[in-house]
């Protein structure tokens, strides 16, 4: 029993010092990231910028806030990632109700159509004529439509459904008169509340992070959203189009610090929202992969 109990200490501390070191080696980069937008632009460019501010300075963060063109994509990022969410979990959360019904009409054949598109996909150029075809190219519609059903989560948010909420609970309320609407929105949806989360926060985070279908659908920089900008002005290394105009002596001391300063704006909000859902991600995710 003593060496057992010894054997889990020494797991315990091994894994305790492999995810430290883990934790670590993604720490840094960020840190460096942070540091270097609250720096002088000279500090920046001379490499002088470690873990900590060199020269505090404000100034990238007052360029970033002062761009029309990010501030267009923030408030663009904002509006594709709020409606998309919306979106993706109503039209997930009720298919997966639907097939997690024991009393679905030919089940088998549904469950095995909604499988079959996760391993054949229709590729780029017929998903973009598709498109095209719906009148969706350079809408905000391009953004949020395409991709807005993730068939995996659906099968996962079914999974969580048949394991953790007793279908015996929605035999009764049909047997009392509730109608499938009235079951799906008084007693699955309130006992869905940790997979809830799990794909609330998959939703945000794709949308928030995507810029590949402004590639393919948006034309008009009028409707990219901040990651579309964030990357043109990587790539590009546009200094004068982040910088807001200034000239050109400033705008190439300005050039790496903007870059960071727009890293951190740019991912921030996401940072910020994982704390609210870690205590349902966990039940959520480990239960609605693991069971069924």
């Amino acid at each position: 029993m003593v060496n057992i109990y010894k054997k889990d200490k020494i797991f315990d501390w091994v894994v305790i010092i492999i995810m430290g070191v883990f934790s670590v080696v993604l720490l840094l980069p960020l840190l460096h990231v942070l540091a270097s937008s609250f720096s002088s632009p000279e500090a920046v460019n001379l490499g002088k910028v470690g873990l900590f501010p060199v020269n505090f300075s404000l100034v990238s963060y007052q360029k970033v806030f002062a761009n029309k063109l990010i501030m267009r994509g923030y408030l663009n990022t904002i509006i594709y990632t709020v409606i998309g969410t919306i979106i993706q979990l109503i039209l997930q959360f009720t298919a997966a109700y639907a097939l997690s019904r024991k009393d679905l009409k030919y089940k088998r054949f549904w469950n095995v159509f909604f499988v079959i598109p996760m391993f054949i996909g229709g590729g780029m150029i017929p998903t973009y004529l598709v498109v095209k075809s719906l009148g969706m190219i350079n809408t905000i519609w391009a953004m949020i439509i395409p991709g807005c059903v993730s068939l995996f989560n659906i099968i996962i948010i079914r999974t969580y459904m048949t394991s953790m909420i007793p279908y015996e609970l929605q035999e009764a309320a049909m047997i009392d008169g509730a109608s499938n609407f009235r079951i799906f929105i008084q007693i699955v949806v309130p006992l869905s509340k940790p997979i809830i989360a799990v794909m609330t926060l998959y939703a945000i985070v794709g949308y928030w992070n995507a810029y590949f279908n402004s590639l393919l659908y948006l034309t008009d920089d009028s409707l990219f959203p901040l990651q579309r900008v964030l990357q043109t002005m990587l790539i590009a290394n546009d200094s004068g189009q982040i910088g807001g105009g200034v000239g050109n002596v400033e705008s190439e001391l300005l050039a790496e610090t903007l870059k960071y300063a727009t890293i951190i704006v740019s991912t921030a909000p996401i940072l910020l929202l994982y704390p609210f859902f870690q205590r349902f991600f966990e039940k959520g995710l480990m239960v609605g992969g693991l069971k069924g």
